[in-house]
């Protein structure tokens, strides 16, 4: 890279299942103004606009031209991303490279839902297969009920375990004033709660929620110059696969296989000469749509030893409190805008790193951070968000 990159400005707005009142327009544009504010900057100070959700939920099309008088990007260069679960991290990965190459030196990101304009899952299960010529099913729950089935029959994990994530998340959320779902639930009550698709009950599911995230992005000089604190986007991976292990989660295995978990982790604790993550790193904010994600995939990102990851949970490591705090936010299971899912991640794990997370704010001192998207067939973006560059 040319230049170092900084994240200099943070916005979102408080999320819900509704917003009557507001256009997708209007519900960026605050999340904008806030993120400008937080910088200390105005639009003229913004020479590039990366936006992503996931089109045709709203049930338009080019949002980024409809919508651009209120992301600034009138008169500007601009990118719109479109990948699916991982849009919100994508569209900073995009947005690095505009100012890492110095194409430009300031870039103004944004990841944004509104659901009830539209029906995500009219969206998704009518895709058209052109080999088949009809339309084939896509859709989340299934997918991830296969991965913890899998992940309960591997390490031995049992339903309490997830149980114990979903009620560590609703503690976290009732702290973070933007978030979704901030009811607080015990272990027992998830357990009871309405069987979905076993092993996952309406409690352990990520919600369908809508709002909007904002970030600016300087490079190194104008970002010391802008923040006395700014969090700097140590390195990024991605990797995508599609198909999890050539079927083993269908089949029943318990085969252990390489994942773009496994491999984008790798490629981050390589580059940068970690070899104790647990130690290395004070926090994660993970992409987890379902309660058995998180266990799994702390196995999977090499945070822990194979089976290990529900024990931790059990043992209270996870905890906001613990010595590896995951999603002190109340992460995807509390709060899921699809389109700024992934970016709420970084900027959640950016405001532990500056200690602006208010009451969801850990209570060990941050220094570096991990921040995780995930989506499409098992596609991976990894994230190492550091207070220093050294």
């Amino acid at each position: 890279m040319s230049q170092r990159v900084g994240i200099v400005g943070i916005g979102q707005t408080r999320h819900s299942s509704r917003r009557p009142y507001h256009n997708d327009g209007e519900m960026i544009n605050e999340a904008v103004q806030s993120a400008l504010a937080d910088a200390g900057l105005s639009i003229k100070d913004i020479q590039n606009v990366v936006i992503g959700n996931m089109e045709l939920f709203e049930g338009h099309h080019l949002n980024d031209a409809l919508l651009a008088d209120y992301t600034g990007v009138i008169g500007k260069s601009g990118m719109r991303m479109n990948t699916g679960g991982t849009i919100g991290t994508t569209s900073v990965i995009a947005g690095w490279f505009n100012v890492a190459s110095e194409m430009c030196d300031t870039t103004l990101v944004i990841g944004w839902e509104k659901h009830d304009e539209g029906n995500a899952t009219s969206a998704m299960i009518t895709l058209w297969e052109p080999a088949t010529g009809r339309p084939f099913e896509v859709g989340a729950i299934s997918g991830l009920a296969m991965i913890s089935n899998y992940y309960m029959n591997r390490s031995g994990c049992p339903l309490e375990a997830a149980a114990i994530v979903r009620a560590q998340a609703s503690d976290n959320a009732s702290r973070n004033p933007n978030a979704h779902l901030r009811d607080r639930y015990t272990a027992e009550e998830v357990m009871a709660a309405r069987m979905v698709l076993y092993p996952l009950n309406l409690l352990m599911l990520c919600p369908t929620s809508l709002g909007a995230c904002a970030m600016v992005l300087a490079g190194e000089k104008t970002a010391k110059k802008i923040s006395k604190r700014p969090v700097w986007i140590k390195d990024h991976a991605t990797a995508h696969q599609v198909q999890r292990g050539s079927g083993e989660i269908a089949s029943g295995s318990t085969a252990k296989v390489d994942t773009s978990m496994t491999v984008t982790a790798r490629k981050i604790f390589t580059r940068n000469h970690i070899t104790k993550p647990m130690e290395e790193i004070q926090v994660m904010e993970m992409y987890d749509p379902c309660a058995f994600c998180q266990p799994c995939w702390l196995e999977e990102f090499g945070i822990c030893e194979e089976g290990q990851g529900w024990r931790l949970i059990e043992k209270g490591v996870t905890a906001r409190e613990g010595s590896f705090p995951v999603s002190p936010s109340g992460g995807v299971l509390c709060t899921n805008a699809i389109g700024d899912s992934g970016m709420l991640r970084v900027a959640e794990a950016a405001l532990q790193l500056r200690e602006g997370a208010g009451e969801h704010q850990v209570t060990r001192k941050v220094k570096n951070a991990l921040a995780s998207g995930y989506g499409g067939m098992y596609y991976t973006d990894l994230f190492l968000l550091a207070n220093t560059m050294d």
